[in-house]
């Protein structure tokens, strides 16, 4: 018994080896890490609006909307064709000295100005979506006996 009072003795007077957890004048402080605010999006939306302002339709696709990103190629399509088909006509008009010249070339500039404001709305749209990639798509619209509801789910805090 007296010996193991000697014991608890020598150990408590002071400890030879001190653990490193145990050493603060070697602590490190925590290492805070930065986290780009724009790092949630996929496609950051200038990104998307460019490519969709040179391909209308590749901005959509690159953030997932893959039908509206079509819906503008396939609106690509018609106002380039028409526009080119209506410049056709205006060339065969003028080569015949038809009457309604002029108002085939303002055909010609609708079509144009139409091609031309798919490629801007194509762009804004992409912008647009991929600033609400990261936005919850369990929005749900219900019908209430007086007309329409939206419901939307909210998360709560723990």
């Amino acid at each position: 018994m007296v010996g193991l009072m000697v014991t608890a003795a020598l150990l408590s007077i002071s400890p030879t080896v001190r653990l490193f957890a145990q050493d603060t004048t070697r602590a490190t402080p925590p290492a805070i890490r930065v986290v780009p605010t724009d790092t949630v999006h996929r496609v950051r939306p200038m990104g998307a609006f460019w490519r969709s302002l040179l391909v209308p339709g590749w901005g959509q696709a690159a953030t997932g909307r893959h039908t509206t990103g079509a819906l503008f190629v396939a609106w690509e399509g018609v106002t380039a064709m028409m526009t080119l088909k209506a410049r056709q006509e205006v060339n065969y008009m003028k080569a015949t000295h038809a009457v309604a010249t002029k108002l085939k070339r303002q055909e010609v500039q609708d079509w144009a100005v139409l091609w031309v404001f798919n490629h801007l709305f194509a762009g804004a749209e992409a912008y647009v979506s991929a600033h609400l990639q990261d936005f919850p798509r369990d929005l749900h619209l219900h019908a209430v006996p007086n007309g329409l509801g939206i419901s939307i789910p909210l998360r709560g805090r723990p």
